[in-house]
């Protein structure tokens, strides 16, 4: 019987210069490869059936993971099958059988290989496809978890553009596959909320730009304030820039972030602007009241009566006292001052001498 038994194995060897004598001589002995042979086939055709099914019709990765196996034992069961075998069928042995599901041709064999790698290379994209959904919905997560975790404008601007980075590649899925299906709705959501961020900093963003075209108007006239006196046409520009100023910081809404930051200084630079427009003001004033004394200086030089008689000299005082009188209106701060206050000197010196 052990004899027997290892005949059996001799001739069954997968070894052509074996199989093909004994297949003339005595094809029961080759029982056994038979059997094997309508077996895998079998099994080849039912597992490329199960994997079309599992990976073209999946709901999950776990169809495509069970897919892809059926897709393994389905390549096993086709190596199992001799090629030199292929359109050979012992009439004996298949009329015993009832028939040899696995007298097929070589180009049938060739198809059924090709569709097995078809399924390899399609459980492969799927397989792809499901981890570039994982990555890239990780991604949009670490992006969240960054811009909510920013602290500067500038992180938050380096999280809002890895997250776009992140939806851009949910976008690159294959829609034919079953991540691409299951990202349409995902995709529409997280762009909604992107949106939505991106929006807000936009706005803000906006907003702290307005704040900060307001701090350089401002700036830019306290340069020039630090240079006082300053003449009328001076003093009208530095309004002019601190009314820019205010202007940009009415524009910032109760809604936006800088709000508060923006009342804070619309508050310092409307109190600001009063003080310009005195002092503007006091220029003004200073100027013409300057002015309406040279033209009393002038009048007194042109009408100087004779001073060698009392009444010549009581009149001559009396106009000097109007003058400096008139020069004495000049506030201090204002670029006529320093000369009004020489002529004052002037002219309280003359008055003396008469």
């Amino acid at each position: 019987l052990v004899g027997f038994m290892g005949l059996i194995w001799l001739v069954n060897l997968p070894y052509p210069m074996v199989r093909r004598p004994v297949a003339r001589v005595a094809p029961m002995l080759l029982l056994p490869s038979y059997l094997s042979m309508d077996r895998n086939y079998r099994e080849a055709i039912a597992h490329g059936e199960q994997a079309d099914q599992l990976v073209n019709n999946a709901t999950s990765a776990a169809d495509i993971e069970l897919g892809a196996e059926k897709v393994r034992l389905a390549q096993q069961n086709l190596d199992q099958l001799p090629v030199w075998f292929l359109g050979y069928e012992p009439v004996k042995v298949c009329q015993f059988m009832g028939g040899c599901s696995w007298n097929f041709t070589f180009d049938e064999f060739q198809q059924a290989r090709a569709q097995v790698g078809r399924m390899e290379a399609r459980v492969f994209q799927e397989k792809n496809a499901l981890s570039a959904l994982t990555t890239a919905e990780q991604n949009i997560q670490g992006a969240k978890t960054s811009y909510e975790q920013a602290t500067t404008p500038e992180q938050r601007q380096a999280a809002i553009a890895s997250w776009q980075g992140a939806i851009n590649q949910l976008t690159l899925i294959p829609e034919k596959t079953l991540a691409g299906s299951q990202t349409t709705n995902r995709l529409r959501n997280y762009e909604q909320e992107f949106q939505q961020v991106a929006g807000l900093v936009a706005g803000t963003n906006q907003t702290q730009t307005m704040v900060m075209a307001a701090q350089q108007f401002a700036q830019r006239a306290d340069q020039s304030i630090a240079q006082a006196p300053l003449t009328v046409n001076q003093w009208q520009e530095v309004l002019n820039l601190y009314q820019e100023a205010i202007q940009r910081l009415q524009m910032v809404q109760p809604q936006d972030a800088q709000y508060l930051s923006a009342q804070t200084f619309l508050a310092e630079y409307t109190e600001t602007l009063g003080k310009i427009r005195i002092n503007l003001a006091a220029e003004q004033g200073a100027i013409a009241q300057f002015d309406e004394a040279q033209n009393q200086i002038q009048n007194l030089l042109t009408n100087l009566p004779p001073s060698s008689d009392s009444q010549g000299r009581n009149r001559i005082k009396g106009e000097i006292s109007q003058i400096i009188n008139q020069l004495q209106k000049v506030q201090p701060g204002t670029t006529v001052y320093d000369q009004a206050q020489t002529l004052i000197d002037q002219a309280q010196s003359r008055a003396q001498q008469l």
